[in-house]
């Protein structure tokens, strides 16, 4: 799936966000800075058009939380896209390619 609106990447994001407060309660996390990097995030979700700001917030997810690394939605790594394509291996990014082509061809378009 290619997120095509604001919508979606808000929906996504707002998984993560129910997803860092888990990890929050279930595991010992420095509250001081997990509170901080909490903020940040939601001033992504109020605006996921900030690309610059959600390549950095959802990169150091993959840093801060590797236990929860595979549960971050590819989609997301895709709309963000940048520094965050690092952490796709070259088939999927292939794969998402592919797919924003063939969006393309039907009219439909991206969120840039």
């Amino acid at each position: 799936m290619l997120i095509t609106s604001m919508e979606q990447a808000q929906s996504l994001l707002h998984q993560m966000r129910a997803l860092l407060v888990a990890v929050t309660e279930a595991e010992q996390i420095p509250q001081e800075s997990h509170q901080y990097f909490l903020e940040r995030f939601d001033e992504l979700l109020q605006d996921p058009s900030e690309r610059h700001s959600g390549q950095e917030i959802v990169g150091q997810m993959f840093m801060r939380y590797p236990q929860i690394a595979h549960l971050i939605p590819r989609e997301l790594l895709w709309f963000f896209g940048g520094d965050c394509l690092h952490f796709m291996p070259d088939a999927e990014i292939e794969r998402f390619q592919n797919l924003e082509d063939q969006s393309i061809r039907c009219g439909i378009k991206r969120m840039k």
